[in-house]
């Protein structure tokens, strides 16, 4: 029996996407899985194993051949830039990068050398590197909304899908960084190994 063909996605809503779309594919995993503590499943071909993992490291599984597909938002791809083929956008968990901060703000009026919280630097930075200004970064990890209300930053640099938690913390959209969707992702070598088996699928989905 021929090694199953391993595709890395993130729990959560991307999971249950990703398994409907697969579905339709002809590719069926367990109903069961995601409330399972297992991290892996097969189809019921045993064709296709599922891993699961977080969103942050699907393109490292796949980068190192952990995986020969993933399944990954657009933001994490711009952030990590991994060595990975971006094989179809695949039009399912929308979100966008915004510069946010209070009523009062605006992008043009941002001096040299403020701070901004973010759980993306290397976005954030090359975005204000555009704009022409050196900003202070400072990562964190959650909580965001909070930086300009306590002083710790002047703005913030974070994934919004609704823009009601911004609102609710009384800030505002003060420029888009990018838009972001659930994108099929490819390990190169895996890629030429399994060129038909793939191609199938990205037709399929």
């Amino acid at each position: 029996m021929s090694k199953p063909l391993t595709i890395a996605v993130p729990k959560g809503y991307l999971m249950k996407e990703t398994v409907a779309l697969f579905k339709k594919a002809g590719i069926e995993f367990p109903d069961e899985f995601e409330q399972s503590r297992r991290l892996f499943t097969l189809d019921k071909s045993g064709n296709y194993k599922l891993i699961m993992v977080r969103p942050w490291d699907v393109p490292a599984y796949v980068e190192q051949g952990a995986a020969d597909l993933g399944v990954v938002g657009r933001d994490v791809l711009y952030e990590q830039e991994p060595d990975v083929l971006i094989l179809k956008d695949l039009k399912f968990g929308y979100c966008k990068l915004v510069i946010a901060g209070m009523q009062d703000q605006a992008i043009d009026r941002l001096h040299h050398h403020c701070k901004v919280v973010t759980k993306y630097p290397h976005s954030a930075n090359k975005y204000f590197a555009k704009l022409g200004k050196k900003v202070r970064l400072i990562k964190l990890y959650g909580a965001i909304e909070l930086g300009p209300l306590t002083g710790l930053s002047d703005v913030i640099c974070d994934l919004t899908a609704t823009g009601k938690t911004l609102a609710e913390h009384d800030l505002k959209v003060l420029d888009t960084v990018f838009e972001s969707t659930a994108h099929l992702i490819a390990n190169r070598v895996g890629m030429n190994v399994h060129y038909e088996q793939i191609s199938a699928i990205a037709n399929a989905i």
